[in-house]
């Protein structure tokens, strides 16, 4: 529990057996004031087909699976698990983000705001922690959210906070890749209050499910950009709802 909230985190993982032990103890081991800042860690193995259910649960996580293949289905499916919590962690299970700042995205939560991201690209990278793709996808996909929804974002950042009940607003959909950008536009929409402060990406063990293939960095590309294009603001529309997403609560 951080400051009288608790807090549940939200891991999708794909055969990351390497790598999800690390993560969870990495996130049991944040503690605030001598308490353990993290109340639940929710796994969903998303049909993985090495021990990566397994190895979650020795690690100390609550492990789920959905056979559907896809992140946002893996999100999806442990959120639906979720019996009482007040914030939601999101962060992947490859250790490609460093868990130590997990205090700081939970922070301005508590200080007022609904939802914060973590951005790589105000952060540290380093050398190998995001592909050139990667970093090419995330800066079009911000720059076209800045055009359009008038947001100061740099980055789509799987690595992000929000409250619970907003959460449970803004009825996520999406299954795949577009699952942190269609976040962000409901977000956006509803005139959540939206921080965006810096993180670091670390080098993972093996390339990314997605970003390390050419098919999968097109798919997601696509799928992303299809949300931004068919989400845009209409003139009317969401005019009421424009927030800098560096104003305070």
């Amino acid at each position: 529990m951080y400051k009288g909230y608790r807090v549940t985190v939200v891991i999708p993982a794909l055969n990351e057996a390497n790598n999800i032990a690390m993560v969870v103890q990495n996130l049991m081991a944040n503690t605030h004031a001598g308490a353990a800042l993290i109340d639940e860690i929710i796994v969903c193995d998303n049909g993985s087909t090495d021990a990566t259910a397994e190895v979650a649960h020795i690690a100390g996580a609550t492990v789920v699976h959905e056979a559907h293949k896809g992140y946002g289905a893996a999100c999806l499916k442990a959120i639906s698990t979720i019996e009482d919590t007040d914030f939601v962690l999101f962060l992947n299970g490859d250790g490609a983000e460093d868990s130590c700042e997990s205090e700081a995205l939970l922070l301005p939560l508590v200080q007022g705001y609904d939802m914060v991201i973590g951005s790589r690209e105000l952060g540290t990278r380093q050398p190998g922690a995001l592909s050139p793709q990667q970093r090419f996808g995330n800066k079009l996909a911000s720059f076209i959210i800045r055009h359009l929804w008038h947001q100061q974002c740099t980055d789509l950042g799987p690595f992000r906070a929000i409250r619970y009940q907003c959460l449970q607003q803004l009825n996520m959909q999406d299954k795949d890749f577009g699952w942190t950008v269609e976040m962000q536009i409901k977000a956006y929409r509803r005139g959540f209050w939206v921080k965006e402060i810096p993180v670091a990406a670390l080098t993972t063990q093996g390339p990314s499910n997605i970003s390390g293939t050419l098919k999968g960095t097109c798919l997601a590309g696509w799928k992303i950009l299809s949300i931004l294009v068919l989400s845009r603001p209409l003139k009317g529309r969401d005019s009421d709802k424009t927030l800098h997403i560096d104003d305070k609560p």
